[in-house]
């Protein structure tokens, strides 16, 4: 590594660092940080990829990436099965011997900078990309849960060489407030950036339809406020408005607040709303569609309005951290209240009532989408963490 001291440290071909991605899935490795582990290959940079095993894993393969698999199982709370997961953990990091760690979501965080602090990898980048069932439900096992999390993500964020990445200012302001994360190694970068080329708005002006297609795309996951969407769609239905409502995703069973099949299935018998599963080609749909939901609880950035907002769509969300990133009221959406179907069924009212609207919004949704969340600008912002970190081992 050349590097001189007072200077950016210089990632060149010369140096071949090594980085590994950590992460609780690998869908998770596969949809929202390939994108960036191809930057960082073209930048000369060699990645591993590291999750639980699933589907993608061969797929981040067929990328050209090294991916190896986990027996994680990240609802677990067995003692015994736990012990074996972080010995396998550490001997892919003694083994492996990376430049830099980069985990991703709370139990990677933890897990991996514990290990990696004590195998003396000093490069540990740390995302939590929101905060998560155990911080945002109300549930007994989330409440306690919440002060053993807490003391274990302390525990990891600190050290010589650990940096955090944040995607909203509420969770940088609640981590420094809360002493979970020092303000000087806390970095804000807003969301994983979006392909504001692949996600574009269809070809001509956006018209307006007879039906106005409304969508929610997101994991099934009741913190997505997928039961306040589904009320809504009754009530907006009861009133025999034109609106037809599309949910798109698939149930996270690994994930406490999973949405069950069943209960989709009863939605769909209902005709409540058009269920659509798993869709691959989601550039395609959003330029089918009239206006993005997302009545979420609490997010980091929602990747899903990203997209929305690069396809020049009008958004309906909360007023929550990670939501309000994405959306300024009345600019390129509607804000309103968590947990309330009512407002959230009077805020989709409001466009299908106001065609002209919904197109002003769609615009101004994708210009900020071009100039705030492109995929470009958060590449550079991790790059320039990973050089900060090199520069200050010197």
């Amino acid at each position: 590594m050349r590097c001189s001291r007072g200077s950016n440290c210089d990632i060149s071909p010369a140096n071949l660092l090594k980085i590994i991605f950590f992460a609780n899935t690998d869908w998770y490795l596969y949809n929202f940080r390939l994108a960036l582990a191809k930057y960082l290959r073209q930048q000369r940079l060699e990645v591993v990829m590291l999750s639980p095993v699933g589907p993608y894993g061969e797929l981040l393969r067929a990328e050209g990436f090294r991916w190896i698999g986990l027996d994680m199982n990240r609802r677990s709370l067995n003692p015994g099965r736990e012990l074996a997961l972080v010995r396998r953990i550490a001997a892919v990091y003694a083994a492996e011997k990376p430049d830099i760690v980069h985990h991703f979501t709370i139990k990677c965080v933890v897990y991996g900078s514990l290990i990696a602090r004590w195998l003396g990898i000093r490069n540990r980048v740390n995302a939590v990309t929101g905060l998560g069932y155990v911080f945002s439900a109300d549930g007994f096992r989330a409440r306690l849960l919440r002060p053993v999390v807490r003391r274990l993500i302390r525990a990891a964020l600190s050290g010589e060489g650990s940096c955090l990445i944040l995607q909203n200012k509420d969770d940088v302001a609640a981590f420094v407030a809360t002493h979970l994360a020092g303000k000087d190694r806390t970095h804000l970068i807003m969301g994983s950036g979006v392909d504001t080329t692949l996600f574009r708005p269809r070809d001509g002006e956006r018209q307006a339809s007879p039906v106005m297609r409304v969508l929610l795309a997101s994991r099934l996951l009741w913190d997505k406020g997928i039961r306040e969407y589904i009320e809504a769609a009754g009530l907006l239905r009861a009133e025999g408005l034109a609106v037809e409502f599309l949910l798109a995703g698939s149930p996270d069973p690994g994930n406490p607040a999973s949405v069950p099949t069943s209960q989709v299935a009863k939605w769909q018998k209902a005709g409540s709303v058009t269920y659509l599963g798993h869709v691959s080609d989601m550039p395609r749909l959003l330029r089918e569609i009239d206006v993005a939901v997302l009545p979420s609880y609490r997010e980091g950035v929602p990747r899903s309005l990203l997209e929305a907002a690069a396809c020049a769509l009008p958004i309906v969300t909360t007023d929550v951290p990670g939501c309000r990133e994405v959306v300024s009221h009345g600019v390129n959406g509607l804000l309103v209240p968590p947990r309330d179907a009512k407002a959230l069924a009077a805020a989709i009212r409001s466009l299908y009532e106001a065609p002209a609207e919904r197109l002003r919004m769609g615009r101004a949704a994708r210009e900020i989408a071009v100039s705030n969340f492109d995929q470009t600008i958060v590449f550079e912002k991790t790059l320039g963490v990973y050089r900060e970190l090199l520069t200050a081992a010197l």
